[in-house]
């Protein structure tokens, strides 16, 4: 089980030479997705050799222009690749019709579908599922209806011990039963106990995107215990006020959510072009939560 995040733009609305606006790809169990699309995100995902045609679902938390503008470049982009699958985007109801006469004008010629899904605003719902992985939205609280996403692995099937199947002389059918759950029964007649013949499956990753958003402690029910989270920090904390006002979040406020839901790691992004230096986010945040990474354009992070 692998979960790696390439952060592609770490700004909010005002992109600096530095730092783009908002942009993820995220690559979990061996999927990638897009997580919102700033401006140059096309860029940044050339920059940092990311594979156009691996990427198949685009998730908009909200319909802002530093989380949008890079979309109609990509669908555009993707046309000139001779892209063919369909493109998945998930999204408010409104970018279809948005969308409609940029496509129409710009992209008449499209050689692949794009499917528009809506998202849903009022609780938390599963959006993408396959064998694997899990996607789920969960409501934020911003000044438009705006949506986290949470990213799951699915549990895996624990492995067989080798020394077990030696000991037991285990046939094939035996092993997949076992590794089903089924019991298995020893020469003497009783059930041999589970962890003599199985190692403990890995801990699914889990990854909780959660930009733009006032500090709104309903989220914290819904990303419990997440291996990673990103969470909005547009503003230090003597900024409160406006941050309330702008439905954004601090760096304190952020590490604060991290530290009641219990999460892993926390990754402190979109932040506002007034400040240069952004080592006061992480110590702000490190007063509330210790394990805290305050994100840049092109890192990437693995668990």
């Amino acid at each position: 089980m692998s979960l790696s995040l390439t952060i592609l733009g770490s700004n909010s609305a005002l992109p600096t030479s530095d730092r783009y606006s908002t942009a993820q790809i995220l690559c979990v169990s061996e999927r990638f997705f897009l997580i919102d699309c700033g401006e140059g995100a096309q860029m940044q995902l050339r920059r940092n050799k990311v594979n156009f045609s691996k990427i198949n679902h685009i998730f908009l938390s909200h319909l802002h222009g530093d989380h949008v503008f890079g979309l109609m470049g990509l669908i555009s982009t993707f046309g000139l690749l001779g892209r063919r699958k369909s493109l998945t985007i998930h999204a408010h109801a409104d970018l279809k019709e948005l969308l409609a006469p940029q496509l129409a004008y710009f992209c008449a010629d499209l050689p692949y579908q794009i499917i528009f899904q809506d998202l849903h605003y009022d609780a938390p719902h599963v959006i993408y599922e396959d064998k694997k992985v899990t996607v789920e939205s969960i409501p934020l609280s911003h000044r438009v209806p705006t949506c986290g996403f949470i990213f799951k692995e699915k549990a895996s099937i624990p492995n067989i011990r080798k020394e077990a199947i030696a000991r037991y002389q285990l046939t094939v059918p035996e092993i997949v039963a076992i590794k089903n759950g089924q019991p298995f029964i020893g020469e003497d007649g009783s059930p041999v106990p589970p962890e003599q013949l199985l190692l403990p499956a890995a801990k699914p990753l889990s990854y909780a995107f959660c930009s733009d958003t006032r500090y709104f402690r309903r989220i914290i029910p819904f990303i419990q215990g997440v291996s990673l989270l990103y969470h909005e920090a547009t503003f230090l904390h003597e900024l409160k006020v406006l941050a309330k006002r702008s439905g954004h979040s601090t760096a304190r406020q952020a590490a604060t959510i991290a530290r009641d839901a219990g999460v892993g790691q926390l990754l402190l992004g979109h932040f506002s072009s007034r400040y240069r230096d952004l080592s006061v986010f992480k110590e702000e945040a490190k007063e509330v939560f210790e394990n805290v990474h305050v994100v840049s354009d092109n890192q990437v992070y693995e668990l």
